[in-house]
């Protein structure tokens, strides 16, 4: 983020903070923001406490912003309300300009409360869980060189063995993300899905498919050069030959207050310039 950028964020906290307060609510920033922010009249805590203590998470930024914070309050059900200050604004829906009046309107009880669903993820080497994480959008097995083959199962039945340079597996709100750039399909975050999306598969008739999301989508690596796991493109493990990537869906959901008009075909038609 430039300066500039930078110093519109630090204004625009800055007056979320002050209309909060005026409103009564009290507020707390994230460590990390708050050091950034400059706000030393507000109290700041961990991204854990915030999660054990507040009934709403702002969270201002970009998607990726959005994605971290979900994946880090996934236990604490607190819902998300997102103000864009990235580029798509696929997640983080409000603007920065109407933020004061929207987020009025959601304290005011004038929201829609949408539930989206992440994934659960293991890695299993040598009969042992070695990793495990959440994702919101989606997680990637991918290739750092050449062509990956790996062998995919759904609930224990073979599917097939696959050489490309990797595999996404998608949530329907990552179907917007990276899966969407691979040609995979867009699925209404209502959907109760994964899409599995290849990436440059060797054989062309190796297609996306999407599976209901109770289905347990085992993944085994077969062979490559050099590989790595990576969870909403921020999370990363490097894999080994013989690893196994079991990918489900998580028990819990996260939730997003939307304003009472907020339409998801809309949003896609102002942010994928549909005519």
């Amino acid at each position: 983020m430039n300066k500039s950028a930078l110093r519109l964020m630090q204004v625009d906290l800055a007056n979320l903070a002050q209309h909060l307060s005026a409103k009564g609510i009290e507020v707390w920033v994230e460590d990390s923001t708050a050091q950034h922010a400059n706000l030393p009249e507000y109290k700041s805590l961990s991204l854990e406490d915030i999660g054990k203590t507040a009934d709403l998470a702002i969270v201002m930024g970009g998607d990726g912003t959005m994605l971290s914070v979900a994946r880090s309050l996934i236990e604490a059900d607190v819902p998300l309300v997102g103000v864009n200050r990235g580029r798509f604004g696929f997640l983080t829906d409000l603007r920065a300009e109407d933020m004061l009046a929207e987020i009025d309107r959601i304290l005011d009880g004038n929201f829609i409360r949408e539930p989206r669903m992440l994934l659960s993820t293991q890695v299993i080497r040598q009969n042992q869980v070695v990793h495990g994480s959440y994702a919101l959008n989606d997680v990637v097995i991918k290739s750092g060189l050449r062509l990956i083959e790996l062998e995919v199962e759904i609930d224990g039945k073979f599917v097939y063995k696959q050489r490309s340079d990797g595999l996404i597996l998608s949530t329907p709100t990552g179907t917007t993300a990276y899966a969407l750039s691979a040609g995979g399909p867009i699925l209404h975050p209502n959907l109760e899905a994964i899409s599995l999306v290849p990436i440059c598969p060797h054989t062309l008739s190796n297609r996306p498919i999407a599976v209901n999301s109770t289905s347990k989508i085992e993944i085994t690596l077969v062979q490559f050069n050099e590989a790595q796991l990576s969870m909403d493109g921020q999370s990363q493990l490097v894999l080994e030959i013989g690893d196994k990537i079991i990918v489900q869906r998580a028990e819990k959901n996260i939730f997003l207050l939307h304003p009472s008009d907020y339409c998801y075909f809309d949003m896609l038609r102002n942010k994928l310039n549909w005519g």
